[in-house]
């Protein structure tokens, strides 16, 4: 059932599926101070409940996310304008913190998987949202755009972290530096989006992608798995990722999800995993810099 609490978002769980949808249709679901603050107390509900095992974020209407709400005017992005209310936890060490990039870091921290559905138009940080999510499955009506340089600002969210690990330096600086939107067909090509999918099919796509995950592995298999892979994207040395999967080999090689993993194979039946996230997840990280920022 949707949680009365979010002003600016949807959040539905169905089957270990939890569903977040952008909800400002009327504004092509433009981004503003509240929706970043909803978006990351649904992913702290997400991480906190075991019943769910992957995420999907969605919009409403016929937009996914247009970008950053406008309505401000030429003051948009300027931090001098923004209420003190929207300061609030927001400005550290004399600098007011990007609000995509508070959004980025959360979603990067997500110990479910996370799929976009790109249902639409999905411009500024209506793509760059998206980069910190494992897989973006687009509508062929999709359309992306990094616009930043078109309204005199520069690329956030972490983007310039995320952007050229997916597509490439090339790919990268061509769409940031042009600021052109592109169609769902040139996402797809160049490999920012998984696949493209008729309209009318993709939240189905996206959920037959989320059970494929649900019905088949262990949840803190894959909470370890989406950390270590996203972690080792800047890691300097192969063997810190060696370290990390000597450490969680270790702790999952005991643990009961692993006797069920290889009794289930062996009896040829489905598996039935007792370790939950929320209280099973092993610490793998004991050196792992402090990430406030500053």
């Amino acid at each position: 059932m949707p949680d009365p609490t979010f002003e600016t978002i949807l959040y539905s769980v169905e089957d270990g599926i939890a569903t977040i949808t952008m909800n400002r249709p009327e504004k092509l679901n433009a981004f503003t101070g509240r929706m970043m603050a909803d978006m990351i107390a649904a992913f702290d509900l997400t991480d906190a409940d075991d019943a769910v095992k992957a995420v999907i974020v969605t919009g409403s209407g016929r937009a996914f996310c247009a970008g950053a709400d406008l309505s401000a005017g030429g003051a948009t992005f300027d931090h001098r304008a923004t209420t003190e209310a929207t300061r609030l936890e927001a400005r550290v060490g004399g600098v007011q913190r990007d609000g995509g990039g508070r959004l980025t870091l959360r979603i990067y921290d997500s110990l479910k998987p996370v799929i976009a559905a790109v249902n639409g138009p999905a411009v500024g940080i209506g793509v760059t949202m998206q980069l910190a999510m494992d897989f973006r499955m687009a509508s062929t009506t999709a359309r992306f755009g990094f616009v930043f340089a078109r309204r005199g600002i520069n690329p956030e969210a972490a983007s310039s972290w995320f952007l050229p690990k997916l597509v490439g330096i090339q790919a990268a600086l061509e769409w940031c530096y042009t600021g052109r939107v592109f169609p769902a067909q040139e996402a797809f090509d160049k490999g920012l989006v998984r696949s493209l999918h008729a309209p009318e099919d993709l939240l189905t796509d996206a959920r037959a992608l989320a059970r494929e995950i649900i019905d088949n592995t262990a949840p803190v298999s894959v909470a370890l798995t989406r950390q270590m892979i996203w972690r080792m994207a800047g890691a300097d040395h192969p063997m810190e990722a060696h370290k990390a999967d000597s450490r969680a080999i270790q702790a999952r090689g005991a643990s009961d999800d692993a006797r069920e993993g290889v009794t289930s194979f062996l009896e040829k039946r489905s598996a039935a995993y007792p370790n939950r996230v929320s209280t099973d997840l092993p610490d793998i990280w004991p050196n792992w810099t402090d990430r406030n920022f500053s």
